[in-house]
């Protein structure tokens, strides 16, 4: 049972602790609303948990072999968070804008999770820890127990995101808000470059 406990703490703190995914889930439940934000914190664990079952089953290998493949994911990561920087700098910050801005989707949140450096580092370390051999069952207890946990952490920052929506129930709050999160998604990007 402690190999669980061990397990679940690791999900814990690589799930929880600050990165681009859960930014976003910020942002969308200041925006959107719990509800409407879940979309993207599901995508966001399914995407992640098929990350980790695969690299438990052999994916790092790949990247090993082939090392100008994990440059060209950085790369594509470092993009995308500019992009979503990008996105939220340029929101206006009104709340009832009739459904003009959409919340971020369940493919959004998958993909924000295979271009995310913070994902694969906790895919390998964890696997690394746990699952080093590439026992099958193993691989799946660990995906299991990290299913749950990365759901509920990303849920839970969806979550203060309502919180932040009640303190700050203007445009003007909200603008405030995700240009900060946007300073943060850039300097996540920009020190991926110097990394």
């Amino acid at each position: 049972m402690s190999l669980m406990l061990s397990m679940a703490a690791f999900a814990l703190a690589s799930s929880i602790s600050p990165g681009p995914v859960n930014i976003v889930a910020l942002s969308s439940g200041a925006r959107h609303g719990l509800p409407a934000s879940l979309r993207h914190v599901t995508g966001a664990t399914l995407g992640f948990t098929l990350l980790l079952v695969l690299i438990g089953l052999g994916l790092h290998e790949v990247l090993v072999y082939w090392p100008w493949l994990t440059r060209a994911i950085q790369w594509a990561g470092v993009l995308f968070l500019l992009y979503m920087a990008w996105k939220l700098a340029s929101d206006d910050g009104r709340l009832n804008a009739d459904g003009q801005v959409k919340p971020p989707s369940m493919l959004y949140g998958a993909t924000m999770q295979w271009l995310n450096p913070k994902a694969w580092l906790a895919c390998v370390a964890g696997m690394g820890a746990f699952a080093s051999n590439g026992e099958t069952l193993r691989v799946w207890q660990f995906a299991l127990i990290y299913l749950v946990v990365c759901w509920l952490s990303i849920a839970s920052w969806a979550w203060a995101g309502t919180f932040i929506r009640r303190l700050m129930d203007n445009a003007k709050g909200l603008r405030l808000l995700n240009r900060s999160l946007a300073l943060l998604l850039a300097a996540c990007a920009f020190y991926l470059l110097l990394a």
